[in-house]
């Protein structure tokens, strides 16, 4: 597959790590990248918490060595303080500056962030422009939807945020390809991604939206002519889909992990968030993804409520030891 590249950013394999909420912290981006993940972003945080220090800037904006290319994703509606967030996460080492006008999450939307901004068109490509100069040294992603309502079946919103994002200096977008208020209902509209890239043939455009397995997501880039497919929902406790995608399109099939490399992965994530977060935080942690993973054992509900009954290390350790054999 032809590489994916975010300006100047050679980015590789086209089958990236999207950014999810309670998901994609630190931890789990390494551990997506030990299994062919080429790119990741953070969890999205509000412009105005990434300029002052604090425990939840700390953990969602940490980073190593190991973890780039990474880009760095906030949101917000004030253009000032989304071009001050920008320097932040530039000096913080983020490869991609990556701005969020896409998020549905009803909470986000009534305080007129994330996808309220599809609404606001005018004011996001200001906010565009601002950023751009602020970090014109760092390229430059928008993550979209097609429009805010479903009825809005031309997506006029759309159609003038990417032309004007793109005509000051944006340099990818990442399409979600349903409406915000669709939330996560509902099929993605696949064929507007194809009209998007289309739209821009000479853009980045990466797609997004019911890339559920490895095979969904060279199919979506096949079908669509997009450059890349984001991983969201899909690589929940599923961290082999890179893997597998990197392995379907080397003409191989795309084997699911054995219980044996379920429970290595789970041990090194289990490690990761210990450091990361402390024994209590760590531990807590690694319940919830536990249950993510749960979905790729033999016997998924079985594991999903071991899981959601821990309360202690002792507890998950138990887990694993009752349910995931060493090899």
């Amino acid at each position: 597959m032809k590489p994916l590249k975010i300006g100047n950013l050679t980015v590789g394999f086209p089958v990236v790590l999207a950014p999810l909420a309670g998901y994609s912290d630190l931890p789990y981006r390494t551990i997506c990248r030990l299994l062919g993940a080429p790119f990741a972003t953070t969890e999205v945080m509000i412009d105005r918490f990434l300029l002052h220090e604090s425990k939840l800037r700390r953990f969602i904006l940490k980073t190593d060595d190991g973890d780039h290319p990474v880009g760095g994703q906030f949101m917000g509606s004030d253009p000032d303080l989304m071009a001050q967030a920008a320097r932040v996460v530039r000096d913080l080492g983020f490869d991609v500056v990556d701005l969020n006008f896409a998020c549905p999450v009803k909470k986000v939307v009534s305080r007129k962030r994330g996808g309220f901004m599809m609404t606001q068109p005018e004011a996001v490509v200001d906010i565009v422009r601002r950023v751009r100069d602020a970090v014109p040294d760092r390229p430059l992603m928008l993550k979209l939807r097609r429009s805010f309502v479903l009825e809005d079946g031309e997506s006029e919103a759309f159609w003038r945020i990417a032309e004007g994002a793109f005509e000051v200096g944006a340099d990818a977008l990442c399409v979600h390809a349903r409406a915000v208020a669709q939330q996560y209902t509902g099929r993605a509209d696949w064929n507007f991604l194809s009209a998007v890239k289309r739209a821009f043939p000479d853009k980045t455009i990466i797609g997004s939206g019911d890339v559920s397995s490895a095979a969904e997501a060279l199919r979506m880039i096949d079908e669509t002519g997009v450059d890349g497919a984001a991983a969201a929902r899909g690589a929940i406790g599923n961290p082999w889909i890179f893997r597998q995608a990197r392995e379907l399109d080397a003409g191989r099939p795309a084997l699911p992990p054995t219980l044996a490399e379920q429970r290595e992965v789970l041990l090194r994530h289990y490690n990761l968030c210990l450091r990361h977060y402390g024994d209590w935080k760590g531990v807590m942690t690694m319940r919830h993804l536990g249950i993510g993973y749960a979905r790729v054992h033999p016997h998924p509900k079985r594991v999903r409520m071991a899981f959601v009954a821990v309360r202690t290390a002792g507890d998950w350790q138990a887990v694993l030891e009752t349910h995931y054999p060493a090899g």
